[in-house]
């Protein structure tokens, strides 16, 4: 963990200071940052992979009020995927390697982060609301069709029970899918669907995830508590035992509004000690002025659970 920190330089010490010099670089204009808004098929080529990706401008443009942002692909996706999927520092440091287990959150339907880290990792969960999760696990098949693997979903025992909403669905390679609502799931469950002991067993034993991804899931306020909220229970899961590294957060987004931005850096910041990934350990696509920003948080000492 110490060399990690080290190659990423100095932590973030003030939210404030960091959103402003996040937004004194040129910023490219890319409106709202869609690969494409009327595509419903996209050829993509990312990490030396060609993929087919479906989506779906109608709901996008729909009025359903739980949000549509995760019907298309956003700009950041294929440049986030090409870095993460990489020989990059949290690689090169055992962060992403063979054993290792990654959650995201906010998929889309798209899957492309998905499609291009998990042959590296042990195993990789796809999170996001039920709307995505038809089109995601058809984008999952055809770029690994043979081998998808049906698996029957559970029945939910009751309606009501909003906070035991996640469930198990179709496993794709090592991809799985798991449908995670911020404001309405519990993440406590999520240990047992990796088939781990639950964070109050034995200490030695692994709990959680190795890496947590978030790729432009921030874009307005009302998301930033329910957002944060979930990346600090997540990560809270990761027994504090010698024996474990804590899991690592890993945040990327377009550079839009500095408002939202700011907030959203702040009740990180609150929770997770915070680092931006420097120029000399991202692709050029995604350096200084290009738009985009990538942070890395770790749960703070004291927001971690007691041994």
């Amino acid at each position: 963990m110490e060399e990690l920190l080290g190659a990423l330089g100095d932590p973030v010490t003030d939210p404030e200071e960091e959103a402003f010099l996040v937004f004194s670089q040129a910023i490219p204009s890319r409106s709202l940052g869609f690969v494409s808004s009327k595509a419903t098929l996209l050829e993509l080529t990312v990490a030396g992979r060609d993929l087919s990706i479906h989506q779906s401008p109608t709901l996008l443009s729909s009025n359903r009020k739980e949000g549509t942002t995760g019907a298309v692909v956003w700009s950041v996706t294929p440049l986030f995927a090409e870095w993460i999927a990489s020989n990059n520092v949290l690689a090169k440091y055992g962060f992403l390697s063979s054993e290792a287990i990654i959650l995201e959150l906010g998929c889309g339907v798209a899957g492309i982060v998905a499609l291009s880290l998990a042959p590296q990792v042990k195993k990789y969960v796809a999170t996001d609301q039920d709307y995505v999760l038809k089109l995601l696990k058809q984008n999952l098949a055809e770029n690994f069709p043979e081998k998808a693997i049906p698996h029957t979903k559970r029945k939910q025992s009751s309606k009501k029970a909003k906070s035991t909403r996640l469930k198990e669905d179709d496993t794709i390679s090592n991809i799985e899918t798991l449908l995670l609502d911020w404001e309405l799931d519990s993440v406590a469950t999520i240990p047992r669907f990796l088939g781990q002991q639950q964070a109050s067993g034995d200490q030695d034993d692994p709990v959680g995830v190795d890496v947590l991804i978030a790729c432009d899931c921030i874009y307005n306020d009302a998301l930033i508590e329910p957002f944060v909220t979930t990346c600090a229970q997540i990560c809270r899961l990761r027994s504090t035992s010698k024996t474990q590294k804590p899991t690592i957060c890993i945040v990327a987004q377009q550079i839009r509004s500095f408002e939202v931005f700011e907030s959203w850096l702040k009740a990180f910041h609150w929770s997770f000690d915070v680092w931006r990934v420097p120029d000399e350990l991202i692709i050029d696509a995604l350096k200084a002025n290009s738009g985009f920003v990538i942070h890395v948080g770790i749960l703070r000492e004291e927001s971690r659970p007691a041994v």
